[in-house]
Formats: structure tokens, sequence, C-alpha cells
């Protein structure tokens, strides 16, 4: 019996998980009728697969995989003739490096961007053109180094290209337009060839490439004074509601909007105040008595929140301690959006070249995913619920991440950040 692909037909990770198996020659049992809304996270879909994340892939001895890299990285092997990874170490190291250049340089900043042009995140032109122009500068690089290649591993189509492809093939629909692509053209030659590709036509075509950026229409607000009849004229009353209706149609790009309507504004008041715990925090010892950590045992509404560990999932790409800080500074502030629901203390333990990403955060409700996922990069991490109450592990792991002093298989905490 053939694996279970579950994804949405337009995921560009689900797209990559079909390309993997089309060119492994591994045959999928995969429903392109797959929808978001009426099938993702049902009781039945969480029991396979806790973590809610997509796409999975089910074996038929019911075991359930999670995350399109490793997901690939199976099919990949599955299959006889497969040179989708290269036997030779070195090359395989090569390809590895091109799946965290396709995700963490072109497909999650690629993300962020159109988020802002969906209205998902608030559009800030400096913010987005400064997203664009790395992008633009990484597919630049990339540009260089298919001048004289066809594929970016070796002489054949590896998971390298299915990665940097599937990234190319969101980025080029959405942020990066024709004037933009014209510039590349290595890219773009190899990008064709790939799609074009008789094992993936169906896969990546049509490509629906965007050929103009349109931003949103937010400067519109700023020539609304012009309209200076409205208190020139008895009729004064009508200006406010013709603002109004501007205003309404400009709804989806204010984020202000959506987080009005956030579920966690629904759940029933806690007397524990986060705001409170954060200033506790900050202004005491953390350990000890009449220490932060009292406070908040003391005051914790285990009802209205929770506790949950957080670990980077991809360690083995972390080398110099200050950068892995400056990248779960990143992470928080890509989490101002859930300011009010979640207070954060996550470091990096270890040393250069050895070293992972672990901490705790205290958010409201019980879910995880509703507070953390307005942080594009959320899914590169795992979370796992505290119960400080019935296990010591798990309590003595959270005033470890709080007091700094968090030690895990060895590693020593070395630096660390707060989201307050």
């Amino acid at each position: 019996m053939a694996p279970t692909l579950t994804g949405a037909a337009g995921n560009a990770r689900a797209r990559r998980v079909r390309a993997a198996a089309a060119l492994a020659g591994v045959e999928l049992n995969w429903d392109s009728k797959f929808d978001m809304k009426a099938n993702w996270k049902t009781p039945e879909f969480l029991a396979k697969n806790p973590f809610g994340f997509l796409p999975t892939l089910e074996l038929e001895d019911g075991t359930v995989l999670r995350e399109s890299g490793a997901i690939a990285e199976y099919l990949a092997e599955l299959g006889a003739n497969s040179t989708l990874l290269p036997s030779d170490p070195k090359q395989k190291v090569e390809v590895h490096e091109w799946q965290c250049t396709a995700d963490q340089e072109l497909f999650i900043p690629g993300s962020l961007a159109n988020r802002q042009l969906m209205g998902v995140l608030p559009y800030n032109k400096p913010n987005f053109d400064g997203i664009v122009k790395k992008i633009n500068e990484r597919l630049s690089v990339i540009d260089n180094i298919l001048a004289s290649k066809t594929w970016l591993v070796g002489e054949r189509i590896t998971l390298a290209d299915v990665f940097v492809v599937s990234a190319l093939s969101q980025i080029f629909a959405t942020v990066i337009d024709g004037e933009a692509r014209a510039k590349i053209p290595n890219v773009l030659r190899y990008f064709e060839t790939f799609v074009n590709h008789p094992k993936l036509l169906e896969i990546f075509n049509p490509t629906n490439l965007i050929e103009k950026v349109t931003p949103p229409a937010a400067p519109a607000k700023e020539q609304k004074p012009k309209a200076e009849k409205a208190p020139k004229e008895p009729k004064a009353p009508k200006a406010p509601k013709a603002k109004e209706v501007d205003e309404e149609e400009e709804e989806p790009l204010v984020p202000a909007e959506p987080k009005v309507k956030n579920p966690l504004d629904d759940l029933p008041k806690s007397a524990f105040n986060l705001e409170e715990w954060k200033r506790q925090y900050s202004n005491l010892d953390t350990r000890g008595a009449g220490g932060s950590l009292e406070w908040f045992y003391e005051k914790f509404d285990r009802e209205g929140f929770s506790i949950w560990r957080v670990d980077f999932k991809y360690n083995e790409e972390l080398t110099q301690v200050f950068m892995s800080s400056n990248q779960v500074g990143g992470f928080f502030n890509r989490l101002e959006a859930s300011r009010k629901y979640l207070f954060g203390s996550v470091g990096v333990l270890g040393k250069a070249n050895d070293s992972i990403i672990s901490g705790a955060v205290i958010i409201r409700g019980q879910e995880i995913e509703p507070v953390i996922n307005v942080a594009p990069d959320w899914e590169s991490y795992s979370y796992k619920k505290l119960d400080v109450d019935g296990n010591a592990d798990d309590k003595k792991f959270f005033e470890g991440a709080m007091a700094w002093d968090l030690v895990v298989d060895g590693k020593e905490w070395a630096d660390g950040k707060n989201f307050k």
C-alpha cells in the first residue's frame, strides 16, 4: 500500500514532497481536494499528528511522518535508483545546505513579505522593501552560481533543487515580480528547466508567476485631507461617513481588526495578570524567598494560562552563540502581535558549534498555536506543554529557563532573551 500524503494542493511544502516522490519513483496516495477548514486539525487528524503540522505522510504500518524536509528525505531513500540524496558525504552536506538556504533565505522571508501584502501582517513599506531586497540579493548569488551549472549539486537533480525551486515557485508567485526576475536569467532558466521536467509538470504547472507586485492601498489615507469640502459645507456629518467606508475597505490590511476578534480575547477572565508577572520578573530575583517564581506560583491561573517548552528543531545548523542568540531575538520580534498573550524566556545552551536553543513560554489559553503562529517561522520550533505541579522534571526545566541557569544534556545556558 502506498504512503498517504496529507496536505493542501497549493502548499509549497506539500509540493516539495510530491516532487520528491515523483522523482524518486515512489507512488503516493494524495487527496488533492484536502480542505484546510474542513479537514485540518479535526480530532481524527490530531489523533495521528498532535502537533497539527502539514504536510504529513502516513505509512502502511500507521506511522505518521511530519516536516516536509524529513518526509522528502524519507521518500528519496525509498527510491530504488534515486540520486536525490547523493551517496557522497560532501555532496549530501551540500544538499542539506541548500535545503536550509531555501527555507531560511527564500521561503520564510518571502512568506513574511507576502503576509504584509495579504493583510495578515501590517504593511510597512520600509520593512517590506528591506525583506524583498535581501531576497533579491540571495537570488543574485544563486544566479551567479548557476551561471555555469545546470543543477545545484552535481550533475543531476537532488533534493537541493526540489527545495530551492519549491521556494522559488512561492516567491515568484507573490513578491518577486517580472522586473526582478529579469535580473536573474540563470535562476529563471534553472526554474523553467525544473518545473517543465516531465515528472513534475502536473505538480508545478501552471506556475502563475506574478508580473507586478501591487502594495496595499494604504497611501489612500494620506490623500483624504484633500476632501476639504466637508467642513466648508453644512453637511459636515457626511465627511466621517465617507471615511468610515474607506477604512472598512482597508480593514483586511490592518492587524488591529483580527486582534479584536482573536479567540483568546473570548476566554473567561483570568485573575492572573500577565503584565504584572512581567514586572515582578523584571524587578525581583528569580529564585529564593520573595523571588518572582514564588510570586508566580502563588498567582498563576492554571485554567486561563499554560506553560510550554520551546525547542529549535535544527540545532545542527547553529554555529556562534551570539548568532543563535540573535536568532532567538528575531523570533521574539516576530511574535510582537501576541505580546499581550505571551511571556517567554529562551536561551542558547552550549558553546560555539555545539549548542541548542531551548526555553519556556507562558501563554494565554491551553493551545500554543493561536498565540505563536503570528511568527512566520514558528514551525521551526517544537512545543511541549509543561506540568509544573505534577512533574518535577517539568518544574525544574521551567525554573531553569526563567532563572537562566537551565542545563540540558550537559549544555549550560550561555545567552538568552526574554519576551516581555
